[in-house]
């Protein structure tokens, strides 16, 4: 999923580099005029930041998450430092030496290790791009150096996304079989290791029972253990430090939710000792106090079932969560659906309504495509991502040319006519 899902987003960016062509700068459409002179105008432009791409990516998404960064970065002509987590670098390096005869000399380095000075050597005109968990973020933000530096600063942070499973869809719905089978591979998928996973499942009172035995089927059918064999459908988490943080929250969970379905820990055809598996967990909460559920991200594979008695209490519970990267919604009724995406808008990045026109095409809950945003407000670190050339908003400056129709006509014609 990282590697396939890195060279999708390169092939994507690579066609619309083609489709940009060769110009130094951007100038939007449209002008004002600003004066009862009409010759006095004004139009905006774009120029690529002069400084550098400084991404840190997350441990999960080696591949895709570096390449995602940088694909928008050195479309805008920004060059790129890199630093990989720690744990899952050699991936970034092999991948990143597989194309670096293909991109000029300084356009990209890969800064292996701890890191230590990268932030002391940041400057005005720099981007900073974080992916990870909040705790880091607020480091990296409060760090003497961007304290006075002030550089662009872009985070995709923890994320509680919620998945909705409307009040018109049975068990004798197609739907129901697709929002099974679709919340059964959010757990199992990377071990759960995504920062978009469902991690709050929502379904009306009456079909919550019928939910968690279905997802419970399929989770008692995927074996956990050596990833490499074909009838493993779960494999370990990255770290031993993974796997205790990801055993701690499910324990704080469990203080309000209870178990409903926990996989065999024993793994097959690996060493438990040696590797970190977790195994697959389904909490379910009835409880009106579910507070930790909607604070807490179990960052492996588990997720909670949670009912709801109205359509407007399951937007309140999605509320809850205080900022996502992506909420889903899986139901046929039309009016339901445009009006759970717009009282949820403000606080997601991402909102995907499925219903039966889309059933068998649409991408998955998890899945961030390269022409959509990737990022969310508040818990989720208010930043964006990708989103096609809204991504490269981040690179760019936005400036206001005021001055003759004359100087205004010379410009459009060395830029590339574009609204970012």
């Amino acid at each position: 999923m990282d590697i396939e899902g890195a060279i999708q987003t390169l092939r994507y960016y690579g066609a619309l580099g083609e489709k940009l062509g060769d110009a130094k700068l951007m100038v939007e459409p449209g002008g004002d005029q600003l004066t009862r002179d009409p010759a006095f105008q004004s139009v905006h432009f774009w120029t690529p930041i002069n400084g550098a791409a400084v991404h840190i990516n997350a441990f999960n998404f080696p591949a895709w998450g570096m390449w995602g960064k940088a694909a928008v970065a050195l479309l805008s002509g920004v060059p790129v430092i890199t630093k990989p987590a720690v744990s899952t670098s050699m991936l970034a390096w092999e991948m990143l030496r597989d194309v670096t005869g293909l991109l000029p000399r300084g356009a990209m380095s890969l800064l292996m290790g701890s890191g230590q000075g990268l932030m002391e050597a940041i400057t005005r005109q720099d981007v900073v791009a974080f992916t990870g968990s909040a705790q880091t973020a607020q480091s990296l933000r409060s760090h003497a150096r961007v304290k006075d530096q002030t550089p662009r600063f872009n985070v995709e942070a923890d994320s509680l996304n919620a998945s909705i499973l409307g009040p018109d869809i049975t068990v004798d719905s197609p739907l129901f079989k697709i929002y099974v089978n679709e919340m059964s591979r959010e757990i199992l998928l990377k071990a759960g290791q995504k920062c978009t996973t469902a991690r709050r499942l929502l379904v009306s009172r009456q079909m919550a029972d019928a939910l968690t035995d279905a997802i419970t089927a399929n989770l008692q059918a995927a074996l956990m253990g050596n990833p490499r064999r074909a009838d493993v459908g779960l494999g370990p988490l990255v770290t031993k430090q993974q796997q205790r943080a990801v055993q701690e929250s499910i324990n704080q969970l469990c203080t309000v939710a209870k178990i409903v379905y926990r996989g065999d820990p024993v793994p097959v055809d690996a060493d438990a000792t040696l590797s970190s598996f977790i195994p697959a967990h389904l909490l379910r909460c009835d409880s009106e106090d579910a507070g930790v559920v909607h604070e807490l991200e179990a960052f492996g594979p588990c997720a909670t079932i949670l009912a709801y008695d109205s359509p407007d209490e399951a937007i309140a519970l999605v509320k809850l969560g205080g900022g996502s990267l992506v909420c889903s919604m899986f139901s046929n009724d039309a009016a339901l659906a445009l009006r759970s995406a717009q009282a949820l808008g403000h606080l997601h990045g991402r909102v995907m309504l499925v219903d039966d026109a889309v059933a068998s095409t649409h991408t998955d809950h998890s899945i961030v495509m390269p022409q959509s945003m990737h990022g969310g407000p508040g818990r989720a670190g208010g930043g964006e991502e990708l989103g096609g050339t809204r991504g490269m908003r981040l690179y760019h400056q936005r400036t206001a040319l005021q001055a003759s129709v004359a100087k205004i006509a010379a410009l459009r014609s060395e830029a590339l006519e574009y609204s970012l």
